[in-house]
C-alpha cells in the first residue's frame, strides 16, 4: 500500500512538472552573428607597398596679382604658387619596400610641385627626371646602419614637400628659399643607442642629378629623440659654383620638436647658410620659424606659424629683403584618406617685392587657400 502511494505520489509530481514545463515560452533563438567588416584594403602587392595623392588647392590673393592679364603668382610660396584660380599641386604614386636587408623607393609624379622642385634641372637630358620626387635603393645592415643610394629628399627642414605630412597647408619661406629639396647620391644613417641616430651624405649638390662641377657636397645628420621632445640637425657644406669648386654653400639647419601630447605639439626651425663665390664675394641668408598644432578633435585641428627670414643679399629671393608671415591653417580630416584645409596667411617685407594687380609691387600680400587631398597607403 505505502509502494502504491508512493508511485501515485511520484506520477502526479512529473506530470505537474510536465504542465509546468509545457506553460513557459520557447527559449528565443541565438541572434545570428553580424558578417564581418570587409578587410582592409592592404594596398600592397607581394612585398611592394603602394601609396599615393591627389593635392588640388584654389588660392585667393587680395592683391590680385596680374601680368598681362593672366592671374599671377603668390609671392614667396613655391608649391600653391598660382593665384586665384583652381590648380593641380601634385599627383603622386609611391612604391616602395622596406630594406631586409635590400629595399628600394620610388616616387613618380606630375603637377606644379613637380615642376618647381627640378626647376634648377636642364630641360635635356634629364626631362624624364621632372616626373620623380624620389628613386633610390636601400641596403640595411643588422647592426641598423642603413645605406641608401639615388635621388632622395633633403634632410633639412621641419616640413616636407607634401602638404598632407605638413600642419600648414602652404609650406614656410624657411623651406622655400633657404634649403634644398633633394641631392642625388649616397646617404647612411644608423641608430647609436635608444636616443640619437647619426648620419653622413655624399651628393652632388643642392637639387641636381648631374653635378654642375667636380666637387661633392657632404651631409652630416645628428638626432636626439626623447619622449617628449626631439633635436634634428643637418649640416651640408660643398662646392655649389657652376664649372668651378672654389666657393663653397654652407647650410645649418636645426629643428626643435615639442611633444608634450596628443592635443598639442610645436616646433622651432632656425636655418642660416653662406654661398662662398668663386671671384671672393659671399651671400647670407637666415632665418627662424614656430609653428604649433592644437588637436581639437579626432576630424578638426588649428596650426598657427610665425617666421622672420632676412636674405641679406638678396642671393635666395632675388631681392635684399627681411621677409615675416603669419599663418592660420584649419583642418577637417572627413574620414581616412581624405584631408581639407582653410588656410589664411600674411606676408610682408621691407622692400617692395609682391605683385599687386598690373600696377607694380607692394610690400605686404594677403591670401586665403582651400587645399584638399585624397591620399591612400598601408598603415604601418
Amino acid at each position: 500500500m505505502k509502494i502504491t502511494r508512493l508511485f501515485a505520489g511520484s506520477c502526479l509530481l512529473a506530470i505537474a512538472s510536465l504542465a509546468f514545463a509545457q506553460d513557459q515560452p520557447a527559449p528565443a533563438p541565438a541572434p545570428a552573428a553580424a558578417p564581418a567588416p570587409p578587410p582592409a584594403p592592404t594596398w600592397s602587392v607581394g612585398p611592394i607597398d603602394f601609396s599615393g595623392l591627389i593635392d588640388g588647392y584654389v588660392t585667393g590673393n587680395f592683391n590680385h596679382p596680374n601680368v598681362g592679364g593672366v592671374p599671377g603668382q603668390n609671392g614667396l610660396y613655391n608649391f600653391n604658387v598660382e593665384a586665384n584660380q583652381f590648380s593641380l599641386s601634385m599627383a603622386k604614386l609611391t612604391m616602395s619596400h622596406d630594406a631586409d636587408p635590400i629595399g628600394f623607393r620610388v616616387d613618380l609624379g606630375f603637377g606644379r610641385a613637380f615642376d618647381i622642385i627640378h626647376a634648377s634641372e636642364p630641360s635635356a637630358p634629364f626631362s624624364f627626371a621632372r616626373n620623380i620626387e624620389q628613386a633610390y635603393v636601400s641596403v640595411k645592415s643588422k647592426k641598423g646602419l642603413e645605406a641608401d643610394f639615388g635621388q632622395f629628399v633633403t634632410s633639412a627642414g621641419a616640413e616636407v614637400i607634401e602638404a598632407k605630412d605638413n600642419w600648414n597647408y602652404s609650406r614656410s619661406i624657411l623651406f622655400a628659399w633657404a634649403i634644398p629639396y633633394y641631392h642625388f647620391g649616397l646617404r647612411t644613417v644608423i641608430p647609436v643607442g635608444s636616443h640619437f641616430t647619426g648620419g653622413v651624405q655624399v651628393v652632388n649638390g643642392w637639387n641636381n642629378l648631374e653635378d654642375n662641377n667636380s666637387g661633392k657636397t657632404i651631409g652630416l645628420v645628428g638626432n636626439f629623440t626623447g619622449k617628449k621632445i626631439s633635436w634634428m640637425n643637418n649640416y651640408y657644406t660643398g662646392p655649389e659654383n657652376t664649372g668651378t669648386n672654389n666657393g663653397w654653400r654652407n647650410l645649418y639647419d636645426t629643428t626643435i620638436l615639442f611633444t608634450p601630447s596628443d592635443k598639442f605639439n610645436a616646433y622651432l626651425n632656425y636655418d642660416y647658410a653662406k654661398q662662398n663665390n668663386a671671384n671672393g664675394s659671399s651671400a647670407v641668408w637666415n632665418g627662424i620659424a614656430g609653428a604649433a598644432k592644437f588637436q581639437l578633435s579626432s576630424v578638426f585641428a588649428l596650426s598657427p606659424r610665425l617666421e622672420w627670414f632676412n636674405d641679406h643679399n638678396g642671393f635666395s629671393t632675388g631681392t635684399a629683403q627681411a621677409v615675416k608671415e603669419v599663418t592660420i591653417t584649419f583642418e577637417a580630416k572627413a574620414s581616412q584618406g581624405i584631408l581639407a584645409r582653410l588656410e589664411y596667411r600674411h606676408d610682408w617685407s621691407d622692400e617692395p617685392f609682391f605683385q599687386k594687380g598690373q600696377t607694380g609691387l607692394v610690400k605686404n600680400q594677403d591670401t586665403v587657400s582651400l587645399g584638399l587631398i585624397a591620399y591612400f597607403g598601408p598603415k604601418h
